[in-house]
Formats: C-alpha cells, sequence, structure tokens
C-alpha cells in the first residue's frame, strides 16, 4: 500500500504541465537523437546540462532521464533502414532489421521494436518500483572480480554474432580489443599506442567506428553489387506485424525485458551488453537459428526489448546506491549533484518527489513514446523507396556530417572514412563487424576491472574463481567457449572417426 501511495503522489507530481512538457521534451529529444546517428544521449545529456540550472531537480532528472530512454526507442530506426546504429545498444539491431527492411518488412521491425520497447520499459518500470532495494543489495555485491567475468561473458557473446563462424567472430572481438587500447591507460593514465597523434589519445570514439563500418561500410558493399538496389524498390507488404510475427516475437520481448533489466541493474552492465546477449540468447533458443542474421524477427524483438529494459534497471543503482553504471546515468548523477542533491539510500525518504515523480514519468514517457514512434513508421519506411543510387550518397553525407559533429573535427571525419574501407573491406572477406564493435566498447572496462582485480588481489588470479559471482560467470564463459567442441564430440561424425569400441 505504501508503494501504491508513494506512486499516486509520484503521478501528482509528474502530471503537472511543466513535467508533462519536459518529459514530452525528453521523449522527443532522445528518439530525435537516436535516430540520428553521430550524438547520442551522453553527449546530449552533457550539452543540455546548463539548461537544467534554471529549472528545480525533479523536472531536470525528468528530461534527461527521457533523452536516454528515449534514445532507445529512436536508435533502432536507422538500424532498421539504413544499417546505421543512431545508438550503441541499437548495433545489435542492424543485423536482422536491416535484412528485414531489404525483404519489404520495414514496417514490421519498426513497430515490433516499438511495442517491445513500450512493453519492456514499462515491466522494468514496475520492477525499478518494486524490486529496487533487493536488487541494489545484489548489485552491491559486484566487485571489480565480478565485473570482469561478466565483461568476458559478454566477449564470448561475440561468437554468436559472426555468422556461421565462431572463429571469425572471436578474431574480429580480439581486434576490437586491441583497437580499445588506444588511447590513455585507464589506471596510469599513459598514452597508449598514439604515435605521437594528440587526437589518439582520447581513442578511438565508438560512435565514429560504428558509423564507418556500418555506414559507410555498407553503402560501399551495396553500390558493388547492383542488384542489390532492386530490393530497395520492393513492395513495403505491410505497416505493422501479422499474427505470425507477433507469436515469434512475443517470448523474446519477455525474456528480453527479464534479461535486460537483470543485466542494467549491475553496474558494468547496460543497454549495450544486454542487447548483445539478448540475441545471442535468442538465437540459442530459436528452432531455426539459420535465420538469424537474415531477417529473424526474434533478433528485432528481443535485444530492442533488452535494451530499453536495462536503460530503465540502470536507474537502481543509481537512485538507490549513487552508483552511475554508464555514461548517460553519469550525467543524470551530474545533474543531480549540481542541484545539491545526493543520490543514494536516503534519496526515497528525504527526496521522494524526485524518485517517485520520476517513476511515475518514464510511465508517461513510454506511453508519449509509443505515439510519437508508431505513427511515423510510414514516414521512415518511405526512405526505402528512394531508389538507392540517390539514396547512397545521403547516407554518406548523413555519416560525414554526424561524424563531424561529434567534435567537430575533420580528424574525425577521417576517422570514420579508414573505418568505413575496413568495414568494406570486412564484408569482401567474410568478417562481420559487430564482434568488433562489442569489443572495442567493452575492452576498456574489461582492462580496468582486470587490473583493478589484481591490485585488490596483489595479484593473484584465483580471486576470479574464488568469488562464487565471478565463477559462475566465467564458467559459463567457458562453456560458451568450447561449445563447438562439445557440439562435435556428441555428433555422429565424431564417433565415426573414433569408431566403435573393440570388443573384449
Amino acid at each position: 500500500m505504501d508503494i501504491l501511495a508513494s506512486l499516486v503522489n509520484g503521478f501528482a507530481v509528474a502530471l503537472t504541465p511543466t513535467n508533462l512538457l519536459y518529459c514530452f521534451l525528453g521523449s522527443l529529444i532522445g528518439t530525435a537523437i537516436g535516430v540520428l546517428p553521430g550524438l547520442g544521449p551522453p553527449a546530449t545529456i552533457a550539452l543540455l546540462l546548463p539548461v537544467t540550472y534554471g529549472i528545480n531537480a525533479t523536472s531536470a532528472v525528468i528530461l534527461l532521464a527521457g533523452i536516454f530512454y528515449g534514445a532507445m526507442y529512436g536508435g533502432s530506426t536507422t538500424s532498421i533502414l539504413l544499417n546505421i546504429p543512431g545508438e550503441a545498444a541499437s548495433v545489435v539491431t542492424c543485423l536482422d532489421g536491416y535484412q528485414m527492411a531489404r525483404q519489404g518488412r520495414a514496417g514490421a521491425a519498426l513497430a515490433i521494436s516499438a511495442f517491445g520497447s513500450f512493453i519492456a520499459g514499462t515491466l522494468s518500470i514496475v520492477g525499478l518500483m518494486l524490486l529496487a532495494p533487493p536488487m541494489a543489495a545484489f548489485a552491491l555485491k559486484f566487485g571489480a572480480p565480478e565485473n570482469f567475468a561478466l565483461l568476458v561473458l559478454g566477449l564470448m557473446m561475440a561468437g554468436y554474432l559472426a555468422g556461421a563462424s565462431m572463429t571469425k567472430g572471436l578474431m574480429m572481438a580480439v581486434l576490437g580489443l586491441l583497437l580499445g587500447t588506444v588511447g590513455l591507460d585507464p589506471i596510469m593514465g599513459s598514452p597508449r599506442f598514439t604515435f605521437g597523434i594528440f587526437k589518439l589519445s582520447e581513442g578511438f570514439e565508438f560512435v565514429l567506428v560504428a558509423m564507418g563500418l556500418f555506414g559507410i561500410g555498407e553503402v560501399l558493399a551495396n553500390v558493388e553489387q547492383s542488384i542489390k538496389a532492386e530490393v530497395f524498390k520492393a513492395k513495403i507488404g505491410g505497416l505493422l506485424p501479422n499474427r505470425q510475427e507477433w507469436r515469434e516475437a512475443s517470448a523474446p520481448i519477455a525474456r528480453g525485458s527479464v534479461l535486460g533489466f537483470l543485466i542494467g541493474v549491475l553496474p558494468g552492465g547496460g543497454a549495450i551488453i544486454s542487447s548483445f546477449i539478448s540475441y545471442a540468447l535468442e538465437k540459442k533458443l530459436s528452432r531455426t537459428p539459420e535465420r538469424f542474421g537474415h531477417g529473424a524477427i526474434a533478433g528485432v524483438a528481443g535485444p530492442e526489448s533488452a535494451n530499453n529494459s536495462a536503460a530503465t534497471g540502470s536507474f537502481i543503482p543509481l537512485l538507490t546506491l549513487g552508483i552511475p553504471g554508464n555514461a548517460s546515468i553519469a550525467m543524470i548523477f551530474a545533474a543531480l549533484l549540481i542541484h545539491g542533491i545526493r543520490p543514494g539510500p536516503l534519496l526515497l525518504t528525504e527526496k521522494p518527489e524526485i524518485f517517485w515523480g520520476l517513476v511515475a514519468s518514464m510511465y508517461i514517457g513510454n506511453v508519449m513514446l509509443l505515439v510519437l514512434n508508431l505513427p511515423l513508421i510510414g514516414l521512415w519506411v518511405k526512405l526505402l523507396q528512394v531508389p538507392y543510387p540517390i539514396l547512397a550518397p545521403f547516407i554518406l553525407v548523413f555519416v560525414i556530417v554526424g561524424a563531424y559533429s561529434v567534435n567537430n573535427s575533420a580528424f574525425d571525419v577521417g576517422t570514420t572514412v579508414v573505418f568505413g574501407l575496413l568495414g568494406y573491406v570486412l564484408r569482401k572477406f567474410g568478417f562481420e563487424p559487430a564482434p568488433l564493435v562489442l569489443a572495442m566498447i567493452l575492452g576498456p572496462q574489461l582492462e580496468g576491472s582486470l587490473r583493478r582485480a589484481l591490485i585488490f588481489s596483489r595479484g593473484d588470479f584465483t580471486v576470479f574463481v574464488e568469488r562464487p559471482i565471478s565463477a559462475v560467470l566465467l564458467a559459463l564463459a567457458a562453456l560458451m567457449l568450447f561449445s563447438p567442441v562439445f557440439r562435435w564430440v556428441l555428433s555422429r561424425k565424431f564417433w565415426e572417426i573414433v569408431g566403435p569400441v573393440p570388443e573384449k
């Protein structure tokens, strides 16, 4: 009853005209930021921090939170239509969403993404409301060893993003880890692999790498194969999923909602890793795994539900422990500190209007996002009817402008072009760029967690198996790594090679 009374008070706060306006603006800006690659929610929130100085803390956190979870909605749009991830967590949506678009099911992919995001977002808000204290207590058990083990498990998932060859996927993951080491050492702060170039001391911007690999690389590959242009002229079959697609998407949406929430609540997890793990899980559970990467709707529904659920779940460690789990949440953390409010266990008792006002605004924001996104499906689908020779130059301009807008730097444009050429070469040799991107994102976090754990244990590697959570996560990673060997041992071909056991 206390929770229901608090939620009613939260709606009283969220439904004031001022807070409704900020909720709508946050949702609208977030959707636009998700659709347009190049800026991203952390940078947008950072740019808008000065705007929040003149408004109260509750309105500020409602506005910034709307941008964050709104970007999760919008990020799937360009992933599905142009194979360019608008937001980091939407990288995996490119794999099947774009293929659905090429098969004339762009409307269904966008709709299932919007509905999945709405359902997952709503369920995760309920989880935020009901499970914050016990989930926060569990998240408190995660130290450096557990974070390292979780990230290793996430990297093992990269093998499932590589199509038929897990070996190629792991090779791409290793390349991504190497690229992630460029820049400043996370512990010592000394430059590495910069070759005297000052801009490289910041490392490679994920946005630039993603836009190059997925944007320019895809355009070059498509231009080379003229038959691909015909797909864009295909008639769009329908703007909503059919009954069969709903049946195929319902279970992935449910699993993605739960999985995303559980990972999002853990510092070091978040929307990016949850979307990749969800994709790998759906591919593993599917009766037709060969369809993944070729337009499986479960490959859109699961990850999109997971990243939206994780976005909401990541507010739990912020609001109950004062621990920001990702860059966007860190910006919201900074906004609260600017207003003299310290997130943590006392927030619910000292500032209940902020916590419950935010929770109520998330319910409202999810409805706003559904209303904003569904009517625009027809507009986004119109992009597919543009002949590809006309569309391709616009995509390139879109990518170049987005790359320049990140830091207003011509060097960034050059970096994007170089990774675009790399993406083209990788496609020519049958390598998927998604594992590279995942490893590049997680690599610095992985290294930091590994080194902090070893500093804590004074160089003793047994710290990773002595702690139960990290031991279980590493065991799962090992099982995933050696699963091809286990499948081969259990196959008929293995026993044909070994031969029958001779009788005595």
